[in-house]
């Protein structure tokens, strides 16, 4: 909070400056726990293993393109060697240039666990950007909190200033990434369908009078058989992941060598990138647009590549990538093209009929397996992705699932699984052939990877404090690559291409209509929140009568007492003797160290018996709001009474309730830790490492010489008001946990006021109200007994 002139504070009055005292945020509260937290370290075997790993889970989308690549390049068939050559040349260089150079060398490196939304919170640590002002500084000093710092002049600085200067600019840059993360839910449609379609068109190779409705079907009943066991988690069928993919890795790209030697060496050719400009050439004036769609789809499974990235170091996706996967991808598709050649009326089906006929059957096992741990992978980022947007405000509350104690990714979302399996059937038996399920596909596939390029725009200035060149070198190649395939894409909008659209739309209106309206509820609760001076002048007893008991308060407010609080004390006789305002904050990074994660401190006096916990999430945590959580708060609250009273043993003013200026320092200096280990101990620290006690307000670190009497503002507490000594007031907290627990939640129904134009009312009134009768209700997110719960509610009119 910026300093006031003497003149400004002196002209608001001295209870202005007291409920600024009393209800600051807690400045400088969480100093960092040195050595607690250190990124994980990686040995030479423990990389290889890892990418070994990575193969089931990041590659096995990339991997099964050449099911269904040349199907979609040459729908109509074959005419000229020439085009096969082209074709391939295409795919070469798309290969090398998007997958290799820019995603795995380029956009890995802005590692914040992967996705859309990772961008964008990587861009919220470096840029006040997040339409939630719910971010505070003391947040910066989180371990996993990595951030730069700018020169004034600097083009970093500036470009800073310029992204913070209007709220338009939030809001379209928040358009953009919610654009690139519901067609990236897309793909965790798309992807299913077509991979297990195109691997269970195997069957009909070997039996040509069978049934187009029969391949759909078994298709259809593996799609059934994949959702069904989401329940149980990648990490219990996950060994099998990684030696599938490296099998059939392996299979493609011995049987593309085989062909090349069987069928036609001349191929080779097409690494020539003039035969990229002759294809074009060719086919200008013909279906140039339908063939640059089908090479589009040689490179999906690239965004989920990254999406993916939470599980794995970056090296070990590099180093999986460049000597596994881009080899044998080379090598299935130039063999491919020389058995295409060689037999141009085979170009629908032309991945089974170029494996021998001794393989065959084994091949087909082997592709339909790595169909669906493509598919795996899909999935799974899309749970992840939806995670994301859910914790920072973009998505209704569902139910999340964590399925692995050891990895904190791997979760399963029962409600957008079914969605899922519903939309993946309707899709396939709609469509039945890979043609216009490839062509929605690639049409999510190329606006993700558009959206991933200009979000990188602002991450290479931003974070990187990279040289303009550079960044428009990268922006240039990669829109050259890119704006292309995005027309050739559009253009088959009536080929199948709708689909895609109209599913990213509807999850798009979803979250941005959710996300309006939890900044307008949290802009309320901000603005009608509580002055601590009415609090004060309530009394210790809060004009109520205080029943032994603590009540949990929950809130969106990291500062200040909502005004769900006022609701409850002015429309109830009784209030409990103590009361913890409790706010479950999520930041713009992947994970917060337990040793880092609670905050806690004391508002008002201290025979008020009120207190504020601020928990600390990050979008991939694991929450649980238990019966660990709970015991958790309240040991964080007996730990900072016990560290408040070490402190005040050396302060001389203990009978005195003084509230320092407000120019002078901020809030307290605490962090909690350790609890989840039982442990007892805690590190505080400050700016200049030293501490001093104000007995209103918890631990003030000294940054500047205390201010004259004169300037104080003094109110005597009487010892009978106030805990003699620290036993007492442990014993006094002991006493009221056994009493019992009150968790009071706030339940703020947002309406469209009765002005409001007809979007705003049917966005507001009937799809928001409709998306809160549907989503998980507080209490059952917050595993809150019945018993054990008081919901206030209130209606904000916007």
């Amino acid at each position: 909070m910026a300093s006031l002139s003497e003149g400004e504070v002196t002209n608001r009055g001295s209870m202005w400056e007291l409920d600024q005292n009393l209800d600051r945020p807690m400045d400088e509260e969480a100093g960092r726990l040195k050595n607690m937290y250190r990124e994980k370290k990686f040995s030479s075997a423990l990389l290889l293993r890892l990418a070994f790993q990575s193969l089931g889970v990041v590659f096995g989308d990339l991997g099964t393109s050449p099911l269904y690549v040349f199907y979609n390049i040459f729908p109509r068939g074959v005419d000229n060697d020439e085009d096969v050559i082209g074709a391939l040349s295409l795919i070469i260089y798309t290969l090398t240039l998007i997958p290799l150079l820019k995603y795995v060398f380029v956009v890995l490196r802005a590692n914040d666990n992967g996705g859309t939304f990772a961008l964008y919170s990587l861009l919220c640590r470096h840029a006040k950007i997040n339409t939630i002002p719910n971010q505070h500084r003391t947040d910066e000093e989180l371990t996993t909190y990595s951030r730069q710092t700018y020169e004034e002049n600097s083009v970093a600085e500036k470009i800073k200033r310029w992204l913070e200067a209007h709220a338009y600019k939030r809001n379209i840059l928040l358009i953009l990434v919610l654009i690139g993360t519901c067609t990236a839910i897309g793909d965790g449609i798309l992807t299913p369908a077509i991979s297990v379609l195109s691997a269970s068109g195997g069957i009909k190779v070997q039996n040509q009078n069978m049934s187009t409705d029969i391949v759909v079907l078994v298709a259809v009943v593996i799609l059934i058989g994949l959702f069904s066991m989401q329940h149980y988690g990648t990490d219990k069928v996950g060994w099998l992941f990684a030696p599938i993919v490296l099998l059939w890795f392996i299979l493609i790209g011995s049987v593309g060598a085989v062909n090349i030697h069987k069928y036609n060496n001349s191929v080779l050719k097409a690494y020539n990138p003039v035969y990229i400009y002759r294809f074009f050439r060719r086919r200008w004036n013909s279906d140039i647009w339908t063939s640059l769609g089908g090479v589009m789809l040689s490179i999906t499974g690239t965004e989920a590549l990254f999406a993916d990235l939470c599980h794995f170091p970056v090296l070990a996706i590099q180093i999986a990538f460049t000597l596994i996967v881009f080899p044998c991808l080379l090598l299935a598709y130039t063999g491919q093209a020389a058995y295409i050649i060689s037999h141009k009326k085979h170009v629908a089906d032309a991945f089974y009929r170029s494996i021998p006929d001794a393989i065959y059957w084994p091949a087909f096992v082997i592709a339909t397996a790595a169909a669906i741990v493509a598919s795996q992978a899909t999935i799974s980022a899309t749970y992840s992705i939806i995670k994301q947007a859910l914790a920072l405000g973009c998505f209704p509350r569902v139910k999340i699932v964590h399925t692995s104690k050891k990895f904190l990714g791997q979760i399963y979302i029962p409600d957008i699984n079914w969605v899922l399996l519903v939309l993946c059937i309707a899709v396939t038996a709609g469509f039945k052939n890979q043609s216009q399920i490839g062509n929605a596909y690639g049409t999510a596939v190329v606006i993700v990877m558009l959206v991933t390029t200009f979000l990188m725009v602002p991450i290479m200035l931003l974070v990187w404090k990279s040289h303009w060149v550079l960044v428009v070198t990268f922006i240039v190649l990669s829109l050259m690559v890119e704006v292309p395939y995005f027309v050739a894409c559009i253009l088959k909008i009536d080929q199948g291409g709708w689909v895609s659209l109209v599913i990213a739309t509807a999850f798009f209106l979803i979250m941005y209509v959710w996300h309006f309206c939890t900044v307008k509820r949290y802009e309320f609760e901000m603005h009608s929140k509580v002055s601590m001076a009415w609090i004060l002048g309530l009394g210790p007893s809060l004009g109520l009568v205080r029943v032994p008991g603590i009540g949990f308060v929950y809130t969106e407010l990291a500062s200040g007492v909502p005004h769900i609080f006022s609701h409850f004390i002015t429309n109830l006789p009784a209030i409990h003797s103590v009361v913890v305002f409790v706010c479950v904050k999520y930041l713009p990074v992947y994970t917060v160290p337990t040793e880092e994660r609670f905050l806690v401190r004391r508002i008002g006096p201290k025979n008020f018996h009120m207190f504020r916990c601020v928990a600390r999430y990050g979008y991939k945590d694991l929450h649980k709001r238990d019966e660990d959580f709970e015991r958790m708060l309240f040991e964080c609250v007996l730990f900072f009474v016990r560290l408040e009273s070490m402190m005040e043993g050396g302060y001389s003013d203990s009978d005195e309730f003084s509230v320092p200026e407000l120019a002078g320092t901020g809030g307290g200096a605490l962090t909690s830790s350790a609890f989840l280990q039982g442990e007892k101990t805690c590190s505080t620290m400050c700016s200049n490492g030293e501490l001093s006690l104000s007995s209103q307000d918890s631990i003030v670190p000294a940054q500047s010489p205390p201010p004259p009497r004169s300037s104080r503002l003094l109110t005597r507490c009487s010892e009978g008001e106030a805990a003699s000594t620290v036993g007492d007031e442990l014993e006094f907290l002991n006493r009221c946990k056994d009493a019992g627990v009150v968790h009071i939640l706030g339940n703020t129904i947002v309406r469209a006021r009765r002005d409001s134009g007809v979007v705003k009312k049917i966005a507001v009134d009937y799809m928001y109200a409709f998306m809160r009768r549907m989503c998980r209700e507080n209490s059952v997110i917050f595993n809150v007994p019945h018993e054990s719960l008081l919901n206030v509610g209130q209606i904000y009119y916007i």
